[in-house]
């Protein structure tokens, strides 16, 4: 890589020293830039091409250098005679203005180190074209070695030598004396043009009817570049010393030899024995065999023939060569006639170019961009022939590359997207460019589209022409989705909806109408509800086509998926809009059907969304309102406990309440005094409990049973009581895996989210409130309301537990009102728990643990073990279980005997012997 950049490093300064050795100090330099080294050309090609700009108007020139380094070899005088004789050659090529001959911009400059002059733009010479690479730059640029002659710029490229030749023949008097590839030079646009004067001679007398030219007598010492080249000369410049017109005659046909044959001329000269190979050579042209001539094209084979013959008189002139079939070629015609613009009139311009589509598709596409495309476009500066110009133009740039298109293109039409004068070119110059619109979007850069093209559209919309607009109208959708959106929205629109206001064509408010409803797809949905569909109300005329056309509107933005509707438009604008217009009387049957078909679409959409988002918003009421139900119950059983209720806790449960500290509150709690049990007294009790689960797992028990078994000594009794408090107060703190009760609520066992209520809505109150008082019946005692049952009638002969803040709907208000939480009910609710007895699932005695109440009351592992149902007590009742429906969680059930009578009024009826059983046991 290092050593490919090292050689392309020394290769281009190398080059950049040629040029600033060769040129430096020439005067061309002060007015010209010189560029790269692109060609070489004239006598020998001798001649350095280099690109360059001028100055001044960096208008493109070729600059011509001849390195004077090049001859150093040579003797003084025989340099001098090679100066003398280049010299001579630009000399006299600056005096002869022709378009067949190279145009020289700048004249011939000496210096030192070299010659130079400046002429038009130069691609290469014919010498180099076909093969004859010497003086070029290394490596020789890629365009040239790829070059390849075309048959349309062959036979027009010798027509324009022909016409050369006929020009010095004629006009002036002169003969060329060098014509050969090195001496034709093709410029940038691909025209033959011939140069290398050198050997020129004028004649004698120039007013007489036959011209008389003196020849030199070859002279074979003679430097080669002050010698024509002989392969290309005629026999009779050597063996006669004479020559005439007919010499370079014999020049062109070895010339078009050349170019069918890679660049080979008809014969080798040795050019050390000159005089021998001419002699040679006129005994072959003498008898000429056909396999010469068998790669030159049959139709001019013969001419060629003639071109060729030893006898100067049977040569056709130059004026008869340009008039051969062979240059007949559509193609050639076509060039030539471009060549001759300037001498045609108008009429005669714009009939040609009229016909002029038909043949650019028939002609290679480097002709036509690089020969055809600089002459349309130097037709611009004359208005009255742009629009015969300008189709023929945009045809080109259909076949040309983006990148051809802005650099060679583009340019040019600048100025005729802004013409407006004279009216009637630029309203045809304005139709031609609306029908190739999708062509100017897609190949010009953005902004030239918003500076240049767009503006032309605008105007064309405000034309006062109806058949620009509708030709307009009708080519703006087939380019919108080219068009960006703010101009659409800025400038298209608005332009549009005027143009339909305000026209008193109806065919241009249809089409308006039909533009806008092909587009409305590129428009986002508010702007189309907020510009658009207004707008239609503004139309005044009432025409059935404009009255469908506003449908078509509503319905391909009703209809479409991105766009649509809202109801709320549809109810208070578009139905009113559309149901007022399809009553107009100038609809038919059919339009009328239309009308209301749409109508009807609308109705059925927003009855649907409209219906929807009612239900929606009556199931989100719905949900409020059983929410807010709750909210009342929930205030009423707060305001229902009594206030010593949170006190009344403490007292039996150790401080941990509501009011204590551990519940985050503040304020000090006294703390009364604590009955404990002994270690005997808990073991006996654990003893009494464990028989009494015994008996009532083997068989229900009647209540004269589970009263006998209960029943005990007084000293028994009260040593009981005793140990029970006490043990309550000490599972209450031990328990950690239950959580304290809600402050300034009732006591709660498990979490609750709401009071229970009944199957007819009444408020049910738990064991802590004294709306509801146990049944005693031992461990299996249960519970149950004076009212309907209580979840929702489920019979009260099930094993459901009654537990959550369970209060009635009346009592003090001014509670503190919390949301409720029933996720805790709702797992513990739910319609399929299994029944299963309370022996089945009561969690078995922990490890080391000696008293069966912790098992009993305390499972923090898993506290829903005990909200499972258990079996049916007695009489009927359903059988408590867990915390909640045994009756030790229940203070008031605790209190002291003093309290008794306030623990039943909400009246629900005990059996004789439960009642007798409270008594025995509480003393």
């Amino acid at each position: 890589m290092e050593s490919m950049l090292n050689k392309l490093k020394s290769t281009v300064t190398k080059v950049t020293a040629d040029v600033t050795s060769a040129v430096m100090g020439n005067p061309v330099t002060r007015e010209f830039e010189v560029g790269r080294h692109i060609a070489s050309g004239g006598p020998g090609l001798s001649w350095r091409i280099y690109n360059g700009t001028k100055k001044s108007t960096k208008q493109e020139v070729a600059v011509f250098v001849f390195d004077k380094k090049m001859i150093d070899k040579y003797q003084k005088f025989e340099k001098d005679q090679i100066i003398d004789s280049l010299k001579r050659g630009v000399q006299q090529l600056t005096r002869l203005r022709h378009p067949r001959l190279l145009t020289v911009q700048h004249p011939l400059e000496d210096s030192r180190d070299c010659l130079a002059f400046c002429t038009e733009p130069v691609f290469a010479s014919l010498s180099n074209v076909l093969g004859q690479w010497d003086n070029l730059p290394s490596p020789v640029p890629s365009d040239i070695k790829e070059y390849k002659l075309y048959d349309v710029e062959t036979k027009y490229g010798l027509l324009q030598i022909s016409e050369g030749l006929s020009f010095l023949h004629s006009g002036v008097k002169m003969v060329h004396g060098n014509l050969c590839p090195e001496n034709i030079i093709l410029n940038k646009s691909g025209a033959w043009k011939i140069m290398g004067f050198d050997f020129s001679i004028s004649s004698n007398n120039p007013s007489d009817a036959e011209p008389k030219y003196t020849c030199k007598e070859w002279q074979p010492n003679l430097p080669p570049l002050c010698l024509p080249n002989p392969e290309y000369l005629a026999p009779e410049y050597i063996l006669s010393v004479s020559c005439d017109a007919a010499s370079d005659m014999y020049s062109l046909g070895v010339v078009m030899h050349a170019v069918f044959n890679e660049g080979k001329p008809v014969f080798q000269v040795n050019k050390h024995d000159i005089f021998k190979s001419f002699s040679r050579q006129l005994d072959q042209l003498s008898s000429m065999s056909p396999a010469v001539l068998s790669k030159i094209p049959e139709e001019v084979r013969e001419h060629v023939k003639m071109l060729l013959s030893v006898t100067p008189n049977v040569r056709p002139d130059a004026d008869q060569m340009t008039k051969i079939p062979f240059f007949d070629d559509v193609g050639a015609v076509t060039l030539q006639y471009f060549d001759s613009l300037f001498q045609r009139d108008n009429l005669q311009k714009s009939q040609f170019y009229k016909g002029l589509p038909k043949v650019l598709p028939k002609l290679p596409k480097r002709v036509v961009v690089y020969r055809i495309l600089p002459a349309l476009t130097s037709e611009f500066v004359n208005p009255d022939m742009v629009p015969f110009v300008l189709p023929n133009v945009l045809l080109i740039a259909e076949e040309c590359t983006k990148d051809e298109y802005v650099r060679l293109i583009l340019p040019d039409l600048t100025p005729v997207f802004k013409q407006q004068e004279p009216i009637q070119a630029s309203n045809m110059i304005l139709l031609i460019f609306l029908q190739k619109m999708d062509l100017l979007l897609t190949k010009t850069p953005p902004d030239d589209i918003k500076n240049c093209v767009l503006p032309m559209v605008y105007r064309a919309l405000e034309a006062p022409s109806v058949q620009i607009q509708e030709l307009c109208l009708n080519i703006i959708p087939t380019f919108a989705n080219l068009i960006d959106y703010p101009s659409m929205k800025n400038s298209l629109i608005p332009r549009i909806k005027s143009a339909c206001l305000q026209t008193s064509s109806l065919a241009v408010r249809v089409n308006s109408l039909v533009c806008l409803g092909k587009i409305l797809e590129y428009l986002d949905k508010w702007f189309v509800i907020d510009e658009i569909l207004p707008f239609l109300q503004q139309i005044p005329s009432r025409e059935p086509a404009v009255l469908m056309g506003i449908l078509g509107i509503y319905k391909c933005t009703f209809n479409h998926k991105k766009l649509g509707i809202p109801k709320e438009h549809l109810a208070t604008k578009s139905l009113p809009h559309l149901v007022s217009l399809s009553i107009d009387n100038n609809l038919n049957l059919n339009q009328f059907n239309s009308f209301m078909m749409v109508i009807r679409d609308m109705l059925s959409r927003m009855e649907t969304e409209h219906k929807t988002k009612l239900e929606q918003l009556h199931i989100m009421q719905e949900q409020q309102r059983s929410m807010n139900i709750s909210n009342p119950l929930n205030q009423a059983e707060e305001s229902k406990s009594p206030p010593n209720s949170g006190n009344q806790i403490d007292d039996i449960f150790g401080g941990t309440g509501v009011n204590g500290k551990e519940n985050g509150s503040a304020a000090p709690v006294s703390q009364p005094s604590r009955v404990s049990l002994t270690l005997e007294e808990k073991q006996r009790l654990a003893k009494e409990q464990e028989q009494a689960a015994k008996l009532r797992n083997q068989q229900p028990l009647a209540p004269q049973t589970i009263k006998a078994a209960t029943a005990g000594s007084n000293s028994q009794t009260k040593d009981l009581t005793s140990s029970l408090l006490s043990n309550m107060t000490s599972m209450s703190m031990a328990n950690t895996a239950r959580p304290a009760p809600v402050q300034g609520s009732t006591m709660s066992t498990f979490p609750s989210s709401g009071p229970m209520v009944g199957s007819m809505g009444t408020s049910v109150s738990n064991g802590f409130n004294p709306a509801m008082g146990f049944q005693a019946g031992g461990m299996g005692m249960g519970m149950r309301p004076t009212g309907p049952s209580l979840y929702g009638g489920m019979p009260t002969t099930t094993s459901t537990p009654n537990f959550g803040s369970l209060t009635q709907n009346q009592g003090t208000t001014g509670q503190t009102n919390k949301p409720p939480d029933m996720s805790a009910l709702d797992n513990l609710f739910t319609s399929n728990k299994p029944k299963v007895t309370l022996n089945q699932i009561g969690p078995k005695a922990p490890p080391g643990t000696s008293s069966p109440w912790l098992g009993q009351f305390n499972s923090p592992q898993n506290p829903q073990t005990q909200m499972q149902g258990v079996p049916v007590g007695m009489g009927g009742v359903p059988g408590g279980f867990g915390m909640q429906a045994n009756p030790f969680f229940s203070p008031q059930n605790f209190a002291q005997p003093a309290a008794a009578p306030s623990m039943n009024p909400s009246g629900i009826k005990h059996s004789a012997s439960v009642n007798n059983d409270l008594k025995d046991l509480f003393g």
